[in-house]
């Protein structure tokens, strides 16, 4: 026994995007309390404030850094994960958080519309990845970590063909990745959420809003709504020395929703 404390981060450099509000954030902060230092990307037009972001993990005394960008954007994305080499020499961890959700039947949703929302949750995820396997492979360790989702992974959602194909994607991708880089000391792996409370659930146009949320809870067996929290306890786990031995999976935390058939 080494006397060493659990599911700690330190000395590991983490990106996360889509930290300005609800997973992202509660991600940003359980790894600060885990002893990771940080580079958070944000999202000029998200109304959430990256600051308050910021100021939660400096009350646990890690170094971080915030970086503007669009993960649909190459050049935003390398320069995310650069930042993270120029500041602190290594990228140990990506959780590539963010993505949009938008309603759109089918039969109205036209290419532009599916290219925006591929080119953010999944061609997102591709870029933040992309961007940190030289690093990760150049020391021989690294966590490729994703937000999937219930929607597309496990369950369907009417409405919204282009948010469930690029969730589901997501899986792929991983799968892919871990039978690819598990030689190098680098797993792939995505949380894959139920319904949890955080800005795009509370979305009435595009989501499910309050009342949506409030309607959902009695489908859960555990009949409340998560909370981003525990979905970044799930990040914590695979980021950590404890959750080595998981590669190429999407972990689902949805509180039972889904063997509920809900």
């Amino acid at each position: 026994m080494t006397g060493r404390q659990p599911f700690r981060l330190d000395g590991r450099v983490a990106v996360i995007t889509g930290a300005a509000s609800g997973i992202g954030r509660a991600t940003a902060e359980m790894y600060a309390r885990a002893g990771a230092d940080l580079v958070l990307g944000w999202y000029r037009d998200d109304p959430h404030d990256i600051g308050e972001t910021v100021r939660l993990v400096e009350q646990h005394g890690t170094r971080v850094v915030d970086v503007e960008g669009n993960v649909a954007r190459t050049e935003d994305v390398e320069r995310l994960v650069g930042t993270a080499r120029q500041r602190f020499g290594k990228v140990d961890i990506v959780v590539a958080n963010a993505g949009i959700a938008r309603l759109v039947p089918t039969e109205e949703l036209d290419d532009d519309r599916w290219d925006e929302l591929m080119s953010v949750n999944l061609g997102g995820v591709f870029r933040c990845f992309r961007a940190a396997i030289p690093s990760m492979r150049e020391q021989g360790w690294g966590r490729l970590l994703a937000t999937s989702s219930i929607v597309g992974a496990f369950m369907s959602w009417a409405d919204h063909a282009h948010y469930a194909a690029a969730k589901g994607g997501i899986a792929g991708l991983v799968r892919s990745l871990a039978g690819e880089l598990g030689p190098d000391g680098i797993t792939a792996n995505a949380v894959a959420p139920g319904v949890v409370e955080s800005p795009q659930t509370l979305d009435a146009v595009n989501s499910l809003g309050s009342e949506g949320l409030e309607a959902f809870a009695p489908r859960v067996p555990l009949r409340r709504i998560g909370r981003p929290e525990e979905i970044a306890s799930a990040f914590l786990y695979l980021a950590s020395d404890e959750g080595a031995y998981v590669n190429g999976r999407v972990l689902l935390v949805d509180g039972g929703a889904n063997i509920a058939g809900a």
